[in-house]
């Protein structure tokens, strides 16, 4: 990890990230997952259906559910933890970004008739 730290340079950091827009379009081209990494307590509230949901303390034990062959697209309400999972992910080897307005950002994207441009599988 110390590598990848080290490594970091400003100029990457926007392509850790990924837009709502890009994220439905790599969704539903089936070149990406969306990875919910909230708690138990926070999804029995509001879940999406099709995340697939690791909660962030339980990933280092789960890894053998992500594919390696997909982007894994990391999020949260907002940001903060999901961030953190994206750099572990990437740590890991995996192919990993955030993303950017986290799940509230996407549900507002969503919402309404809009819920349809996301192709369920």
């Amino acid at each position: 990890m110390d590598d990848m730290v080290r490594n970091t340079k400003m100029k990457d950091v926007p392509s850790m990230r990924v837009d709502i827009e890009k994220f439905i379009e790599l969704y539903n081209d089936d070149k990406a997952i969306l990875l919910d990494i909230r708690y138990p307590f926070e999804t029995k509230v509001w879940r999406v259906s099709f995340a697939t949901l690791i909660p962030y303390d339980e990933l280092p034990d789960r890894l053998d559910e992500l594919p390696k062959d997909k982007l894994i697209v990391c999020t949260c309400p907002e940001e903060y933890r999901s961030n953190m999972a994206k750099e572990y992910l990437r740590y890991k080897g995996y192919d990993a970004k955030n993303l950017t307005g986290g799940l509230l950002g996407l549900m507002t994207r969503l919402k309404g008739g809009k819920a349809k441009d996301v192709h369920l599988q």
